[in-house]
């Protein structure tokens, strides 16, 4: 009871045992799960709401852990609403099932209370190096050590977790719960090298010679886009994605707060008006921000953020502008607003229109969220693989996942663009299983004394 005592006052937002099973309880069980056909790795939610509404804690965490590697973090962070939750037969009655606060409390609660404990199985010949430890390099890394491979994360961060540690706010993901997602992966034989980078110095080839079979490159988009428009270069002008890695920073003591580039008394303007431009809006809120401005040159109806997410920022105190485009960054010595364009909306069934009258927002900070693409350090430092006119690593089918460069995988965001935590997962899954079909193949074509080529 001390242990539930202790989880429910940790996690007051989520469901506590008697509200988890009530809920579970409220499932149809139907024939055809449209809640699993929603889910793109295909977890198999009937199931595990059944031993819940059942109380069988330890049973539905055993159900979940054979698709997913981090269900805290996806019982947290997934759009349920477009996916799991949205494809609920009763959602039609706004009764949708809440599948991702069962799976979050399943987790949380196997997390505080070790109900299914690792199993680490006999170890096969093979060795995969995975370079990134964000969703995809996790779910590889524990998909190829559950099938018994043995695999080692490398990161150069000083914290394994990737965009979930540095890039998703601790308000929506807690990082003690990422942590926890991260020790049960290590529990189950995989070894973390932090603060190492791959690229010019320690390259695909070094660590092809230190004997690894197959290396997994799962970096996603490390840099963000640029806003081709006067005036970005001027202090004060930062992307999302560095503020909130600083804001990470400095809240595990890695960098003094006075270096987060939002403080007290700010007035900022964000561009961009997905996810990621959400999380900067409420993380500003939260750094005593005295306004925060999201500014979108489409219809407020087609925000790209999740409803839910605008919805929380709202009453958080965020305002929202549509219809404006910026056109450049005003201020001399450093920013003091965003010059946009009128955008004209002569309704829904008909295009935006550009006006000729601008307007200026006030601002001493703006946040600059428009999307991330992928970094070139590891590629460009290796023969072989190719890639897109965009930067994203081309692969192939068979064995899936694998680069143009034998043995060299790729997959998650690097290779597919930017999407979902749960996206990215799915995508890992099915690299996992090509990895393990070609360092198998491999294996089996040295004992017979032959060599595996392009």
């Amino acid at each position: 009871m001390e242990n539930l005592e202790r989880f429910i006052e940790y996690d007051p937002a989520g469901f506590t045992l008697r509200e988890a099973i009530i809920e579970a309880k409220r499932c149809l069980h139907c024939a055809k799960p449209h809640c699993r056909m929603g889910c793109p790795i295909e977890n198999e939610i009937p199931d595990f709401i059944e031993a819940m509404a059942h109380g069988n804690l330890g049973t539905a965490s055993t159900i979940i852990a054979k698709r997913s590697n981090l269900p805290a973090v996806c019982g947290r962070v997934c759009p349920h609403e477009k996916q799991c939750e949205g494809s609920c037969i009763l959602n039609k009655q706004n009764k949708g099932i809440k599948v991702g606060k069962i799976e979050r409390f399943i987790a949380d609660m196997d997390g505080e209370l070790v109900l299914t404990p690792a199993v680490i199985k006999e170890k096969k010949s093979g060795q995969i190096a995975v370079i990134g430890s964000g969703p995809a390099g996790l779910t590889v890394a524990g998909d190829l050590a559950k099938m018994g491979f043995s695999v080692t994360v490398f990161d150069a961060q000083q914290e394994a977790g990737g965009v979930l540690m540095y890039g998703i706010p601790e308000f929506r993901l807690p990082k003690q719960v990422v942590r926890r997602e991260v020790k049960k992966i290590e529990n189950l034989g995989v070894k973390f090298r932090l603060n190492t980078m791959i690229g010019p110095n320690l390259t695909l080839d070094n660590l092809f010679e230190q004997g690894f079979d197959a290396i997994f490159i799962g970096t996603g988009n490390a840099l963000a886009k640029s806003l081709p428009l006067p005036g970005t270069k001027l202090p004060g002008v930062v992307q999302a994605t560095y503020f909130l890695q600083m804001v990470e920073l400095a809240n595990q003591g890695s960098i003094d707060p006075i270096e987060v580039p939002i403080h007290n008394g700010d007035n900022v303007v964000i561009i961009g008006a997905g996810n990621t431009a959400i999380d900067a809006a409420r993380t500003a809120v939260r750094r005593e921000a005295a306004s925060v401005t999201i500014i979108n040159r489409d219809r407020e109806s087609h925000i790209a953020a999740l409803a839910s997410e605008v919805a929380m920022a709202r009453e958080e105190g965020v305002k929202f502008i549509s219809l404006r485009s910026p056109v450049e960054l005003i201020g001399e010595y450093f920013v003091t607003g965003v010059l946009c364009r009128v955008i004209d909306d002569p309704g829904e069934t008909k295009e935006l229109m550009p006006t000729d009258k601008t307007t200026i927002l006030p601002a001493n900070k703006v946040i600059i969220a428009i999307g991330q693409r992928p970094a070139s350090r590891i590629i460009g430092s290796t023969k072989g693989i190719e890639v897109d006119k965009a930067g994203y690593v081309k692969t192939r089918d068979i064995p899936y996942g694998m680069s143009m460069r034998s043995g060299v995988f790729s997959g998650g965001d690097v290779v597919n663009g930017p999407a979902t935590v749960v996206k990215a997962m799915k995508d890992a899954k099915l690299v996992a299983k090509g990895i393990a079909q070609y360092v198998e193949a491999k294996k089996l074509m040295e004992k017979c004394g032959l060599k595996m080529t392009d």
